[in-house]
């Protein structure tokens, strides 16, 4: 890539200070990474994952992408260009995260036939749990549920297209953290300005604790 070890901690800084999400360890890992193609979905640049000049230049002229809605402090997904925005009481994005939605394929569950959807539409935080939970289609690490059994929650899969069977994926980093810091009755904005909204069968049933 060309970049000395200097420039690459100073892409790092600037992602830090407009929000991305990163790890203290560092260098380019597994938070840089989903943190720099964040940053391209933001932005509208091809999605590469790779930090090379122009990106770096762009990186560090850019300005922090700003909240569809103002305070109290809330959650924005957006669809279209699947990443989430934490945004405090000032109204303020202090934190963005990438995510993989679902994807709109049918899928099976025991007998019924669904489709893999993420309604649109504003809802709040209801239930969550930590570690992992069992759920119908698969394991949820801090899953946040919002809307039946559709949560937020890690996943060792965030492609940067949606690929979920409805949930809303994030990195498995920043699942804890990210749970932690948002409290039950939290709101929660999904949309996705690259269509219309999606009113169709959520993807799951609840789950419960064990």
């Amino acid at each position: 890539m060309g970049l000395s070890g200097k420039e690459v901690a100073e892409a790092r800084k600037n992602l830090a200070g407009q929000g991305y999400w990163l790890t203290a360890q560092g260098g380019m890992d597994e938070s840089f990474r989903h943190a720099l193609m964040t940053f391209q979905r933001v932005a509208g640049r091809p999605i590469t994952g790779r930090l090379t000049w122009d990106e770096a230049v762009a990186i560090g002229t850019a300005q922090p992408p700003v909240a569809l809605e103002k305070g109290p402090a809330h959650i924005e997904v957006d669809l279209g260009r699947q990443v989430l925005f934490y945004v405090n009481e000032q109204g303020t994005v202090e934190k963005i995260l990438p995510v993989s939605s679902g994807n709109q394929a049918e899928y099976s569950l025991g007998n019924e036939a669904r489709y893999a959807v993420t309604p649109t539409g504003s809802f709040t935080i209801s239930q969550k749990f930590p570690g992992w939970t069992k759920s119908p289609l698969g394991m949820m690490y801090y899953p946040n549920f919002f809307l039946g059994g559709i949560a937020i929650h890690g996943s060792p899969s965030v492609p940067p297209k949606p690929a979920s069977h409805g949930c809303i994926r994030i990195p498995l980093f920043a699942a804890k953290e990210f749970s932690q810091m948002i409290p039950l009755g939290t709101k929660v904005l999904v949309y996705d300005h690259s269509s219309k909204p999606n009113t169709a069968e959520p993807d799951s049933l609840k789950t419960t604790s064990n």
